[in-house]
């Protein structure tokens, strides 16, 4: 028996007045995950516990059946494993992301963040300007670290964990109220301007119609993290495949394999084929047991307020990684259980994340069943069938558990 989680980013959203009150989900073109639906269980899994903060982090280690209020440190932490960043216990990582600020006010804390990921940065083009960063700002006590795209990483010796606001939460406003109060931190933010706000790379891509990586922004503080092993916990020898440091460095945590495909960049035009391949690869080759297919970009939508562009990546979700993985494992003879959900929703509305419950859909190949029901999140909610702690989902897939539903 194989065992799959197909979770696109950030998919749940809000019915829309331009899509005829239907949600991106609903009204997205998706045969495979529909076809699915009429042979499988669904219904809505709360994946954020109460009183935590709605995010990738908390929410995949719940999918990935972590309770988090026992799991969680901190997101930045876990992108430390991801990327083999050693970590002291008296050691705080923190998330430092290349984010684009208004350029016209006169001071730093007047300015407004126009894009959180700076135009999808290559990672290329953001390690030239870490670079800049580093040779100004990095010393003994402050260590800045290379990730993926605008997600970089920086480790505070003998720090604190601080409360520091997250960028894509404030899209479009003014930083004052939401800079570090911590006086190093925001120094560090406002110099970095300074140093990238004129650097070449800057103006080239500005030249290009890009938006510029003009500022750090500090957020997701927190301490080393410590999970306990996957196959440990569940009997399964598991696979991440993710473009993502936070997964791969769940993963890292978690000790399973991860999976690099080439062209996997957590954006719009990511290789979703390939991913869907390498997971089929890893279960039907590898000896594999498990495999978590991650895919960014509906979340990246999101946070952008593209709608038509977060309906693209559910369309490609349903077209590249969901029906290659169904027709492949299918073709190969192989049984297995197939779990597709968000782990959070994104609404366009909002651009960024909520702790509303998201729709899954549960497919068992050995015993199809005969629903009339197709995949969104208003199906979800007609169903009646409830997940209250999302950390236990995993069970019912792995078939540790029997019970329809879970309370409280």
């Amino acid at each position: 028996m194989k065992y799959v989680i197909i979770l696109g980013d950030g998919m749940a959203d809000e019915p829309i007045p331009v899509l005829g009150g239907k949600t991106p989900l609903e009204y997205a073109k998706t045969p495979a995950m529909d076809r699915l639906a009429k042979m499988s269980r669904i219904g809505m899994v709360h994946t954020i516990p109460e009183g935590m903060q709605p995010g990738s982090d908390t929410a995949n280690l719940s999918v990935l059946g972590y309770d988090p209020k026992k799991y969680y440190t901190g997101r930045s932490p876990l992108e430390a494993l991801s990327i083999g960043v050693p970590m002291e216990a008296t050691d705080i990582a923190l998330r430092a992301n290349l984010v684009t600020l208004t350029k016209d006010e006169e001071n730093y804390k007047d300015r407004k963040i126009l894009d959180h990921s700076a135009g999808e940065i290559s990672t290329e083009d953001a390690a030239v300007l870490l670079e800049a960063v580093r040779e100004v700002l990095e010393d003994d006590v402050y260590k800045f670290y290379t990730g993926t795209s605008y997600r970089h990483l920086m480790i505070w010796k003998g720090g604190q964990v601080v409360p520091l606001e997250a960028p894509h939460d404030h899209l479009g406003q003014v930083i004052g109220d939401f800079l570090p109060k911590e006086k190093k931190l925001y120094e560090m933010m406002k110099k970095s301007y300074d140093i990238l706000v004129d650097h070449p790379m800057n103006i080239e891509r500005e030249k290009r119609g890009l938006n510029p990586a003009n500022s750090l922004w500090f957020w997701g503080a927190g301490t080393r993290p410590s999970l306990t092993s996957f196959e440990e916990k569940t009997g399964k020898r598991g696979v991440m495949i993710s473009a993502v440091d936070l997964l791969k460095g769940i993963a890292v945590g978690a000790s399973m394999k991860n999976i690099i495909v080439e062209g996997a960049n957590g954006g719009l035009h990511t290789n979703y084929k390939g991913k869907a391949d390498a997971a089929v690869k890893a279960l039907v080759e590898d000896g594999y047991d498990f495999a978590y297919i991650h895919i960014e970009a509906p979340d990246e939508m999101g946070h952008q307020g593209s709608l038509e562009h977060k309906i693209q990546a559910i369309e490609s979700i349903d077209r590249f990684v969901v029906d290659t993985v169904v027709k492949d494992l299918d073709q190969a003879g192989e049984d297995y259980r197939l779990l597709i959900l968000p782990d959070h929703p994104t609404p366009i509305r909002l651009r960024t994340h909520t702790a509303d419950p998201v729709p899954f859909l549960l497919y068992d190949s050995r015993a199809p069943r005969k629903e009339s029901w197709l995949y969104n999140e208003r199906e979800a909610q007609k169903a009646h069938d409830d997940v209250a702690a999302g950390y236990k989902l995993i069970d019912i897939l792995l078939e540790k558990s029997d019970h329809m539903r879970f309370g409280g």
